[in-house]
């Protein structure tokens, strides 16, 4: 049972009450992300995001994590493009405790110059961890590949120079802005009294006032037709394909969940069967969804010996245009609304899960849809919202790539998957892009 309200001061809240549970999950998320910062600030949303860990006004950063841990809970937080999140999971007796601590931490931090000097340390580290991961290096490029100078390109943990160049002040102005109750929501499922839980946040979250109304504005990126590639010293070559996807809550959201599962969403789906199990191309190849505002795509990643790569992308390619022009059955149409169905209510079973689901619709769309509307709209699912997907998204082919190797001669790669992409794009424009 889902409650929507909206504080005083502008703050969402949504509850969802499981009374046959004895914890609670707590989280408050913000939208804001890599994609609503400047070039000059790339970063500092994640650099925020460990600062607000690093001591309020009336506890140490020791003391944030030790209470929450005292007493068996669990605290932790993320960046995206898009938002950020502090959250809290723990027994249900302790929800009071789990709300003071994160509108301490929201509210009250101090930002102390040394912490923040130690911390780009801790942060310069991160990316170096990240550098040394070829499938975050490949995240990276592609991003930047699809998607320009558009901010939706700009790596998430920022870049060391960028980092080195944050002060407090800085931070103080960029939170002063795009932190405010406006584009914040607290999101808490699991066992609690409703009314007790309302004075509760009232009581942490009330007093939080902004000087000014910010809600977050986006331009539509152009989908770019290209590739990039990084050399890099390791022996796999590791691969991304990018398709055009769909926005979040797109009306196709459903059906195109539903068609990626089947081309490349297991180990079972088209392509897993044919690049690894009959060819015994790779080890992994899977394809996955990056639904934004106003925009989305389809990413199809592997990694593999660069020797194989000619006649995997070659496969690869020619699966997904066959994929897009006889699209599937009905018998497969059924099969995969039952399997789509099944990950999505397995996925209801933790409180985190439904937790973080809610605030992102309650965030982004000002509604959450109820158990029983994902399923009907799942079961609503018929051949011409199939049919409707395939012409928008697979149709058009595999319109970018990214690569990331040691001594791999890409452009001969790209021949295979982008040449009938570029006949395409031009039928649209000069500039070999897509909107």
């Amino acid at each position: 049972m889902y409650n929507m309200y909206t504080l005083n001061n502008g703050l969402r809240v949504i509850t969802e009450k499981i009374d046959h549970l004895n914890s609670v999950s707590v989280g408050i998320m913000i939208q804001n992300g890599s994609r609503n910062e400047s070039e000059e600030l790339n970063g500092i949303s994640h650099f925020i995001e460990h600062m607000f860990f690093k001591g309020t006004k009336k506890r140490s950063a020791k003391q944030i994590v030790e209470e929450i841990e005292n007493v068996g809970g669990q605290i932790n937080a993320f960046t995206s493009k898009e938002a950020t999140c502090y959250y809290i999971k723990a027994l249900n007796t302790h929800l009071d405790l789990g709300l003071d601590l994160l509108s301490d931490m929201i509210l009250n931090s101090k930002f102390d110059e040394e912490e923040i000097e130690k911390e780009k340390g801790v942060i310069i580290e991160e990316v170096n961890m990240s550098q040394d991961s070829p499938e975050d290096v490949l995240d990276d490029k592609h991003s930047e590949t699809v998607f320009g100078t558009n901010p939706l390109s700009y790596p998430i943990l920022g870049t060391m120079s960028k980092i080195k160049s944050f002060t407090r002040e800085k931070i103080l102005n960029f939170i002063s802005e795009k932190y405010t109750p406006y584009n914040s929501v607290i999101s808490v499922c699991g066992k609690f009294d409703e009314d007790e839980l309302k004075k509760l946040i009232e009581s942490c979250f009330g007093s939080w006032k902004s000087s000014k109304k910010y809600i977050p504005k986006y331009n539509t990126p152009i989908i770019h037709c290209d590739s990039g590639y990084i050399n890099k010293d390791i022996e796999q070559l590791h691969i991304s394909l990018g398709l055009k996807g769909l926005p979040y809550r797109d009306k196709n959201s459903y059906p195109l969940v539903l068609l990626n599962n089947v081309l490349g969403g297991g180990a079972s789906s088209i392509l897993f069967q044919k690049v690894r199990e009959e060819l015994g191309l790779c080890y992994t190849i899977y394809s996955y969804l990056q639904p934004f505002q106003g925009i989305g795509t389809i990413n199809i990643y592997t990694g593999l010996s660069k020797n194989y790569a000619d006649k995997a992308l070659d496969v690869i390619n020619r699966e997904v245009i066959k994929f897009a022009n006889n699209g599937i059955t009905k018998k497969q149409l059924e099969i995969s609304k039952e399997k789509i169905k099944a990950t999505y209510i397995l996925g209801l079973e933790s409180t985190s899960s439904r937790m973080f689901a809610n605030a992102k619709s309650y965030l982004f769309t000002n509604n959450v849809f109820t158990e029983d509307e994902v399923i009907e709209r799942i079961d609503a699912i018929d051949e011409n919202d199939i049919q409707n997907v395939l012409d928008e998204c697979f149709k058009p082919g595999i319109l970018n790539a990214g690569y990331v190797g040691q001594d791999v001669n890409y452009n001969e790669l790209n021949k295979i998957i982008l040449k009938d992409v570029k006949a395409y794009d031009n039928t649209l424009n000069s500039n070999k892009t897509l909107i």
